[in-house]
């Protein structure tokens, strides 16, 4: 479970520091923040999956994304006695990402390019990474670093270098993933590559979990939801089919859910809803119902993911569907992290009442994200390798 999430000069994440549970609530009025910590989960993600500088790309380039606002702010700004102004940065200019477990924890730095005459001379390069053990960096817990193109890993007392020209737009995942010389590295790419993202969950006229699906074997929910029915049966045969039919249950009393499939093996979501005398299909289900039996695919998955992010799962719900939504997800964080972004405060206040419940309120004050409440002596233990340089 990743206990400390830090973030640094990432769009209106300044330097953010986050303690986090094993049930996470991001919370804040619209343009605090929210949406910038989700991307920059996800940013950290695509490290593993070898697309971090196309995923900065997308978002308009490293220039776009930097923290917009001075280099540093005074007292006396906070305060509003002078007007807000920056000069010439002093520092070089860093996007830094960076998690930590009890086990394990990594950092990554990026920054612009050093002039060249290549086509590709706006893309980000990776500055620095590092690998280390325990919840907290030090130098004698570092497993391996990387500076620029030189990639080193722990040997003994020493260091062994085991790459000097490593591309500047692949991570240490991408370069060095070696089950014998870096465990440590393979095991943290796989866990990252575990993580799950839901955020667009379609449910238009259109949406392929909508229409007739050839079903397979389906432990974990696509993100799009087009696998739902192959999803649902797979969780009746080999995951916990009494906690699917009580989350029906719990969301619409009397319903019961099942799988109709055709002689070509075509699967499609049969909802039987109490007063009538046919079970209705996934094209008669309103977009709140089909999102919900979205979200019960996803959750009551049987096959778990280290870390579970659930961004606006109240998006198309109804209001009374929130309190039975809340419950799904308490129930899903006993088996895995899950992290919910939203805004509904009837999900929320259902949410907060369960005891692992760590709801993080954010706020903006001069243009960047701060932790509603949290002083210097309440963040978590946070040390970047570069030391912040």
């Amino acid at each position: 479970m990743i206990n400390t999430l830090a973030i640094g000069n990432y769009r209106s994440l300044r330097k953010v520091t986050i303690a986090l549970g094993g049930l996470n609530v991001i919370t804040g009025p619209n343009g605090s923040g929210k949406s910038n910590l989700y991307k920059a989960l996800v940013l950290l993600a695509k490290t593993a999956q070898g697309g971090v500088v196309s995923a900065l790309a997308k978002e308009g380039g490293l220039h776009s994304t930097f923290w917009a606002g001075p280099e540093n702010i005074s007292r006396r700004m906070q305060s509003g006695d002078v007007p807000v102004e920056g000069g010439p940065r002093q520092a070089r200019t860093r996007l830094r990402l960076g998690f930590a477990g009890e086990d394990f924890g990594y950092a990554i730095s990026l920054g612009l390019p050093t002039p060249s005459s290549s086509a590709f001379s706006l893309d980000p390069e990776i500055k620095r990474e590092t690998l280390w053990a325990g919840p907290v960096y030090r130098p004698a817990a570092a497993l391996l670093e990387r500076d620029g193109g030189v990639i080193k890993c722990r040997d003994g007392r020493g260091w062994d270098v085991i790459s000097q020209h490593a591309a500047s737009f692949d991570s240490v995942f991408s370069e060095v993933a070696d089950p014998v010389r870096t465990p440590e590295v393979v095991s943290m790419r796989d866990r990252i590559r575990a993580w799950r993202f839901y955020d667009h969950l379609r449910t238009d006229a259109q949406a392929p979990a909508r229409m007739a699906q050839l079903g397979t074997r389906t432990p974990v929910l696509g993100h799009d939801g087009q696998d739902l029915a192959a999803a649902l049966q797979t969780i009746m045969e080999v995951g916990d089919s009494q906690a699917l039919q009580a989350a029906i249950s719990d969301a619409f009393p009397g319903a019961r859910l099942g799988v109709a499939q055709s002689a070509e093996g075509l699967f499609t979501v049969s909802f039987h809803q109490h007063g009538l005398l046919r079970p209705l299909s996934a094209l008669e289900l309103s977009d709140g119902t089909l999102r919900y039996l979205l979200w019960v695919a996803a959750l009551l998955t049987p096959r778990p993911p280290p870390m579970m992010v659930l961004n606006e799962p109240e998006t198309s719900l109804h209001p009374d569907l929130l309190p039975a939504l809340a419950r799904l997800i308490i129930k899903a964080s006993e088996r895995t992290q899950v992290w919910v972004v939203s805004h509904a405060s009837r999900l929320i206040a259902a949410l907060e009442q369960s005891a692992h419940c760590h709801c993080i309120a954010l706020e903006k004050s001069l243009g960047q994200t701060q932790v509603v409440d949290q002083g210097l002596l309440d963040e978590p233990a946070w040390h970047w390798p570069d030391g912040g340089k």
